[in-house]
């Protein structure tokens, strides 16, 4: 299995792409076992779909590679706490655990129009057994919204 620190710091890499060409800073990894089986940025501003979460993205990439709508047993390392729409997607392709760094409240605090509802929360309340660790390697995690801040090609999101 891979270990959850080295698949934050993929998602954490894959933010700095999305970054690099302008994309909000988010960024997600999925693994299953020993394999990566997607690691992408958001890509809302890029592609004029508001659904595209790094998450969703991240999704698309894992089902396309796996060849299958569910991802029994991965493992999902995203950069910033699941807003409720990735979240549910994630519950819906029944990931086994999900792993991530900067908090809503982060985002929020950068600018962004988030739905203040915590993701452990609508899990609760939906009944899902979806495993959710936060706060991983939070500081690194915050500091991509600093450096989303400080990008003059940043897309307004």
């Amino acid at each position: 299995m891979i270990d959850p620190a080295e698949l934050m710091r993929l998602a954490i890499e894959v933010c700095r792409e999305g970054l690099a060409k302008g994309q909000s800073p988010f960024g997600c990894a999925i693994a299953q076992g020993d394999r990566i089986i997607s690691r992408t940025h958001n890509t809302v501003a890029l592609t004029t779909d508001i659904t595209a979460h790094a998450e969703v993205n991240a999704i698309r990439a894992a089902n396309l590679e796996i060849d299958n709508i569910f991802l029994e047993g991965a493992v999902v390392a995203t950069t910033c706490e699941p807003c409720p729409m990735c979240m549910a997607a994630l519950h819906w392709a029944r990931v086994d655990t999900v792993y991530f760094g900067a908090t809503i409240a982060d985002a929020e605090s950068a600018g962004f129009n988030e739905l203040t509802l915590p993701a452990e929360e609508l899990l609760a309340r939906g009944g899902s057994q979806l495993k959710l660790i936060g706060e991983m390697r939070r500081d690194e995690c915050r500091q991509l919204f600093d450096e989303w801040l400080a990008n003059p090609k940043r897309t307004v999101y």
